[in-house]
This record gives C-alpha cells, sequence and structure tokens, in this order.
C-alpha cells in the first residue's frame, strides 16, 4: 500500500514509518520541515502543514491510506495560547479529512488522545474530541487510536518529567509533585503501538472502530518519577505538592512569558490517564508481551 503519514519525522511517526517499512509498504512522510536524518531509509518526505490545506492536500493523491499523527503536546502550553490546541489537532485534522476524501484516499487511521471529548474540562482533550467527529462524519474508512502515555527513544515523557522538577524544585534534591503525584498512566511502549497500527492500515476488520490502548500496568506520576531518577542512579525524595496550591501556582505562571505550563496542566494532572478496558485484544496482544517502563528504563541506561 501507499502510506502518507502525517506528522510521520516526529517520535510516533518516525517509527511508525519504520514499521510501515518493515511491512512492505511505499511510505512518505509529511512534516512541516521533514529531513532523511529523522526517518528510516527508503522513506519518502512531503513538506506540508496541516494548519494550510493548500500546503498538503498534492501529497495525498494517490495514496491509498493515510495516518494523522499531527497533535500539539499537552504536556505544555502551546506557543500562540490554547487556542492553537484547536487551529492545529481540530482544524488540522479537518484539512487531512478534506484532503483524503478530495483525492479519494480510503483509509484514515486517527491519533486521538484518551478521554476525547469535545465538552472536556482541557483544550487538548477538548480538540481531539472534535477531531474524532470530524474524522468519524467523513465517508472515510477510519480506524481511532486512544493510547494512554507512550514511552521509548525520543519519546517527552522522561523530559517533561525533569522539567517539571526544574521549575518547583531546581538545584535541590526534593521533588514537589502536585497531590503527591497520584495522576495515573499506563505507559505503552512505542514497538508495541505501531504494530497496531499496520494492522489497522490492512485489515478491514479495523474499520470504524475506537481502540482505547495502554501498556501492560498502571503507574502514578509518582511512580513514573521515581522509576526514571533511580534508573540514572539519582536519589530524590518526593515532597507532596498540594492541588490547590498547584492550581495557583501553573494558573499564576501560565500568564508569564515564556513559562512553559498554564492552567491547561493543573486541568490534566486531575486526569487520570488510563484505560477502563484495553483493547490490545483486538490486535491479537496479550498483556505479558508488552514492555514494561522500567524494563525500558534498565535496558536504556
Amino acid at each position: 500500500m501507499k502510506v502518507l503519514v502525517v506528522g510521520g519525522s516526529g517520535f510516533v511517526g518516525s517509527n511508525l514509518c519504520r514499521e510501515l517499512k518493515s511491512r512492505g509498504h511505499s511510505v512518505t512522510a509529511m512534516s512541516r520541515n521533514p529531513t532523511s536524518e529523522d526517518l528510516p531509509e527508503g522513506v519518502d518526505t512531503a513538506v506540508g502543514d496541516v494548519t494550510d490545506y493548500d500546503s498538503i492536500t498534492d501529497a495525498f493523491e494517490g495514496k491509498d491510506a493515510v495516518v494523522n499523527l499531527v497533535a500539539l503536546s499537552p504536556l505544555f502550553k502551546p506557543d500562540g495560547g490554547y487556542r492553537m490546541h484547536d487551529i492545529v489537532n481540530w482544524q488540522g485534522t479537518e484539512n487531512v479529512v478534506k484532503a483524503a476524501e478530495a483525492h479519494d484516499v480510503p483509509r484514515l487511521v486517527q491519533m486521538s488522545a484518551l478521554g476525547a471529548d469535545p465538552d472536556a474540562d482541557t483544550a487538548y482533550i477538548r480538540s481531539k474530541g472534535k477531531a474524532e467527529n470530524a474524522v468519524k462524519s467523513s465517508g472515510l474508512d477510519w480506524t481511532i487510536f486512544r493510547p494512554s502515555i507512550i514511552f521509548g527513544e525520543g519519546a517527552e515523557i522522561i523530559d517533561f518529567t525533569k522539567k517539571l522538577k526544574g521549575m518547583f524544585a531546581p538545584g535541590v534534591p526534593l521533588y514537589p509533585l502536585p497531590g503527591n503525584g497520584r495522576t495515573r498512566f499506563q505507559p505503552i511502549w512505542i514497538d508495541d503501538l505501531t504494530p497496531m497500527f499496520g494492522e489497522a492500515i490492512e485489515d478491514d476488520a479495523h474499520v470504524g472502530e475506537t481502540y482505547e490502548i495502554g501498556g501492560p500496568e498502571i503507574l502514578t506520576l509518582r511512580d513514573v518519577t521515581e522509576m526514571i531518577y533511580e534508573s540514572e542512579g539519582k536519589s530524590i525524595t518526593i515532597v507532596p505538592l498540594p492541588m490547590p496550591l498547584a492550581r495557583v501556582g501553573l494558573t499564576t505562571l501560565g500568564f508569564v512569558p515564556g513559562f512553559p505550563m498554564g492552567s491547561d496542566q493543573y486541568r490534566s494532572l486531575r486526569i487520570d490517564n488510563a484505560v477502563a478496558d484495553n483493547d490490545i485484544g483486538s490486535f491479537g496482544v496479550d498483556k505479558s508481551s508488552l514492555k514494561t517502563f522500567e524494563a525500558f528504563l534498565s535496558e536504556r541506561n
């Protein structure tokens, strides 16, 4: 198949391109600034910005499937403010759908997010809910993935954890975690996730399905933080930061130019990021076969 991966040079995209090439597909990675250094050998590139329909539409011609991965990170406040989630995540998806329909691309795989809902509490999750509606109302054969946080080389979870400490307690072996780090996650390894995307592209049985995908275990933010520092041989003392204080701090600092977090990040920390029913079984995957976050950190260090 000829597959266009929109957002193909990012962390998920470059790994997905590798998976699709290994399956024998012809793959084109689209992004605003794609470079061959970011991609496996044999992957073609296309320049395009999902917020500009005219810049992306030609790349859809002759494709059998498109995967839309483009989204701003929920972990940080976007440049331009939270309205950018709608512009990139939602309206960008509308442009992808429009281009796919205009060029008769039959199959669309959309990466969404757990809890996606047009009426959600955070701008990121609201934009993902609106994007899902755009996909579902299209005439395409669509599949939607809602993964928990994704880990692997190049993922942002490790850098995010360290930046969080740098903002709240720079230079000391203390780590004030909002709500004592009780927010729950279900991390999934990138190399466990990308084969599921590959199957969704190839198998008609996945058309019209929305899959919530998590890893083999549920971890709190505190668990994740401690694992990261312990894997590097560093000692860290977690200090509970009351959520009301975190709300005041993040909301206030969110107005400071250049500060990377704000009120949306506070609200995100109040929402668990774990699946109610893990849909990995729809791809013939058993929980015992999935890589744990701890195993990844151990191999990494």
